[in-house]
């Protein structure tokens, strides 16, 4: 079976005045190349040039919303370059960390802080794995319902890496919960995610999809400026309260880490590919189960 086509990476459908963006990568559990971040600005910029979707759903198709950054499938990407959406130059020949730094500020960070502004309401439906990347793709939404078999993990800390690009862990959760999450790496389960707060819902997987339109059509009984006036605000008080400057300091510390690694092993994720990553994350699920 080949990778999924271009043109269906990511599918954009359209019920009434709700935009549903679904990421379709499922049998390499949605994780997230270049092709598919493009692929997915590209459909938010759909929805907010449609003045009648008044809500959008980001959501992963098949088991997993999403397993976070592609770092080992036939798609990897980060060799290739595409029309960028920020004033970042092009990484593809650019030497030692300059290289992902340069990537990672247009097509992580970037990008994730672009979606937060969207000046419409979002709300992340969240199945299975939320991992990682995935969870940067979530914690960009106003609004997160999930199903109970859904689980919220960021094991980069096994790389010597102190969380992802979008580093919003202590605005998720409380700082010495998120020290926790990130400290063992372990799932968080959907029951835990929603008692600290980091989700809105949790339901059964047979109700997620109902639930999330039922949210998503309450909302869009709204006013549009009111909306986006009440977004506008709140995303502004995180902003006062550090959001925004945290990002900044644990970006340039996450790629110090990157540069570190290729330095003592000669590879900036500490060795650690695709099918690595998922072993140690499985044999950590199977001690959490035991203990």
């Amino acid at each position: 079976m080949s990778e999924v086509q271009d043109s269906v990476i990511v599918e954009y459908e359209k019920r009434d005045n709700i935009a549903i963006i679904t990421m379709n990568r499922p049998r390499y559990n949605n994780v997230q190349n270049s092709k598919m971040t493009y692929a997915m600005d590209a459909a938010f910029a759909k929805a907010v040039d449609d003045d009648e979707v008044k809500v959008i759903i980001l959501a992963g198709a098949g088991k997993h919303f999403s397993a976070g950054h592609d770092i080992g499938t036939p798609g990897r990407d980060v060799d290739q370059t595409f029309e960028r959406k920020h004033l970042w130059y092009d990484h593809t020949n650019k030497p030692g960390g300059e290289f992902l730094y340069a990537r990672e500020q247009e097509v992580y960070l970037g990008m994730c802080r672009r979606w937060r502004d969207i000046p419409k309401p979002t709300i992340a439906m969240v199945q299975g794995a939320c991992v990682a990347g995935g969870l940067m793709l979530a914690w960009v939404c106003d609004l997160i319902v999930a199903s109970d078999d859904a689980f919220f993990q960021d094991p980069v800390v096994k790389m010597g890496i102190p969380g992802v690009e979008y580093f919003a862990h202590c605005y998720e959760m409380p700082p010495r919960i998120a020290k926790e999450f990130l400290f063992l790496g372990e799932r968080m389960p959907a029951e835990r995610a929603y008692q600290v707060g980091m989700i809105n819902r949790m339901v059964p997987r047979e109700q997620l999809f109902d639930t999330t339109m039922d949210v998503a059509q309450r909302i869009a009984q709204m006013p549009r400026l009111g909306l986006q006036l009440t977004k506008q605000v709140i995303n502004t008080a995180e902003d006062n309260m550090g959001k925004r400057n945290t990002m900044d300091m644990v970006f340039g510390y996450h790629h110090f880490a990157h540069v570190h690694n290729e330095l003592v092993s000669g590879d900036k994720l500490a060795g650690f590919d695709g099918k690595a990553m998922a072993a140690a994350n499985k044999t950590q699920a199977a001690k959490q189960e035991e203990s």
